[in-house]
């Protein structure tokens, strides 16, 4: 079972180069192969709404892997069919990151595509993806419109010109979402959770999470971030299905990931606003961890069952006996507890649909 080395903080640009650091990932590069970075961008937005990667996840890899010798590096991305590549390149702060790096951003609308084999029939993807010596995926963990959730496997749609990103929506998406994962098959992958969107890819609604992951098996990252949002398989089925095609193992466990510092090291949640504010309405909030309160948050949002109990949650419970819901360690004193530092989402909805049938 592979690895996934996990980090909290706010500074995308450390975060990123301690993870790489950590895992050991220029080992993944070919002697002499190049390395392209494909981040998340979606639309022309910032990264702080939730909707694209952030700048300095960018300037992490770019950095890292100079140091260690690698001098072909690019940046390839194409935004949704709605919008201007280069025109959300800027938004989200990217033209400074090359610029200041030397490091060429290509535009994949514009590139030449080949024709390979999949579960779901022919695609055409772009040459720049194929051809990288090292595909490095730079997705956002965040909520989608149509396939509930999106990250590392969805996130290389981004490798396809207009016409097939088309024709994947008139498949229904997840066959093909799968298919294209198996065969692109990227071997690293630098997953930005600080403040991924609830529910939708264009952003509006992020949630500070303030946490990133690294890995190399994109479908187990995929399944990792689902439980992380609350989400059961079969709300996210292309994971299994890309795990059949070959393309990962969606097996994680508590045990195969590695925390490279505590959720404490991140600053506390923000105050809420927005669907967050009407989510945690009933949520008594004390130093809590931006991981911790991220993940009730997700739970909240997913479970939709209209929970009533008091919940709990932050170091300012410590040692307190609340009578309610408390959420993750620091909670253990209240009448009920979802223990963990963080609990995942996931663990947090089972709960909460437990205490509703109870």
């Amino acid at each position: 079972m592979s690895k996934i080395y996990q980090i909290y903080g706010q500074d995308a640009h450390e975060m990123t180069v301690r993870l790489l650091e950590a895992s050991n990932a220029c080992s993944l590069v070919p002697a002499g192969g190049s390395v392209a970075l494909k981040p998340n961008l979606v639309i022309a937005g910032t990264p702080e709404s939730g909707a694209t990667t952030h700048a300095g996840v960018l300037s992490g890899c770019i950095e890292y892997f100079r140091e260690h010798g690698v001098t072909e590096l690019s940046v390839i991305e194409g935004s949704w069919i709605g919008d201007e590549t280069m025109r959300a390149m800027r938004r989200a702060g990217y033209d400074r990151v090359c610029e200041k790096y030397g490091v060429p951003f290509y535009d994949l609308k514009k590139d030449r595509t080949r024709t390979v084999k999949t579960a779901a029939g022919p695609i055409d993807i772009c040459c720049r993806a194929l051809d990288a010596g090292l595909l490095v995926d730079l997705p956002v963990l965040k909520g989608h419109g149509q396939t509930i959730m999106t990250c590392a496997l969805k996130n290389l749609k981004g490798c396809l010109p207009d016409r097939e990103k088309r024709h994947f929506h008139a498949m229904g998406l997840q066959k093909p979402i799968a298919a294209l994962a198996a065969v692109l098959k990227p071997r690293l992958i630098v997953v930005d959770s600080i403040c991924g969107d609830l529910d939708f890819e264009e952003g509006g609604n992020p949630v500070q999470t303030n946490r990133m992951y690294l890995g190399t098996d994109a479908v187990q990252l995929d399944a990792y971030g689902r439980s992380l949002m609350g989400l059961m398989p079969e709300d996210v089925p292309y994971v299994e299905l890309c795990q059949q095609y070959g393309g990962g193992n969606a097996s994680w466990s508590e045990d195969n990931v590695i925390e490279l510092n505590h959720p404490t090291d991140s600053a506390s949640y923000p105050r809420p606003s927005g669907t967050v504010a009407r989510l945690t309405k009933n949520v008594h909030e004390d130093q809590a961890c931006s991981a911790c309160y991220a993940a009730l948050v997700r739970a909240l949002y997913t479970s939709r069952c209209g929970q009533k109990e008091e919940i709990y949650i932050g170091q300012g419970w410590q040692g307190k006996t609340p009578d309610g819901l408390g959420i993750g360690r620091c909670c253990a004193g209240a009448s009920q507890c979802v223990r963990g530092c963080p609990p995942t989402a996931e663990a947090i909805v089972s709960k909460l649909e437990e205490m509703q049938w109870n």
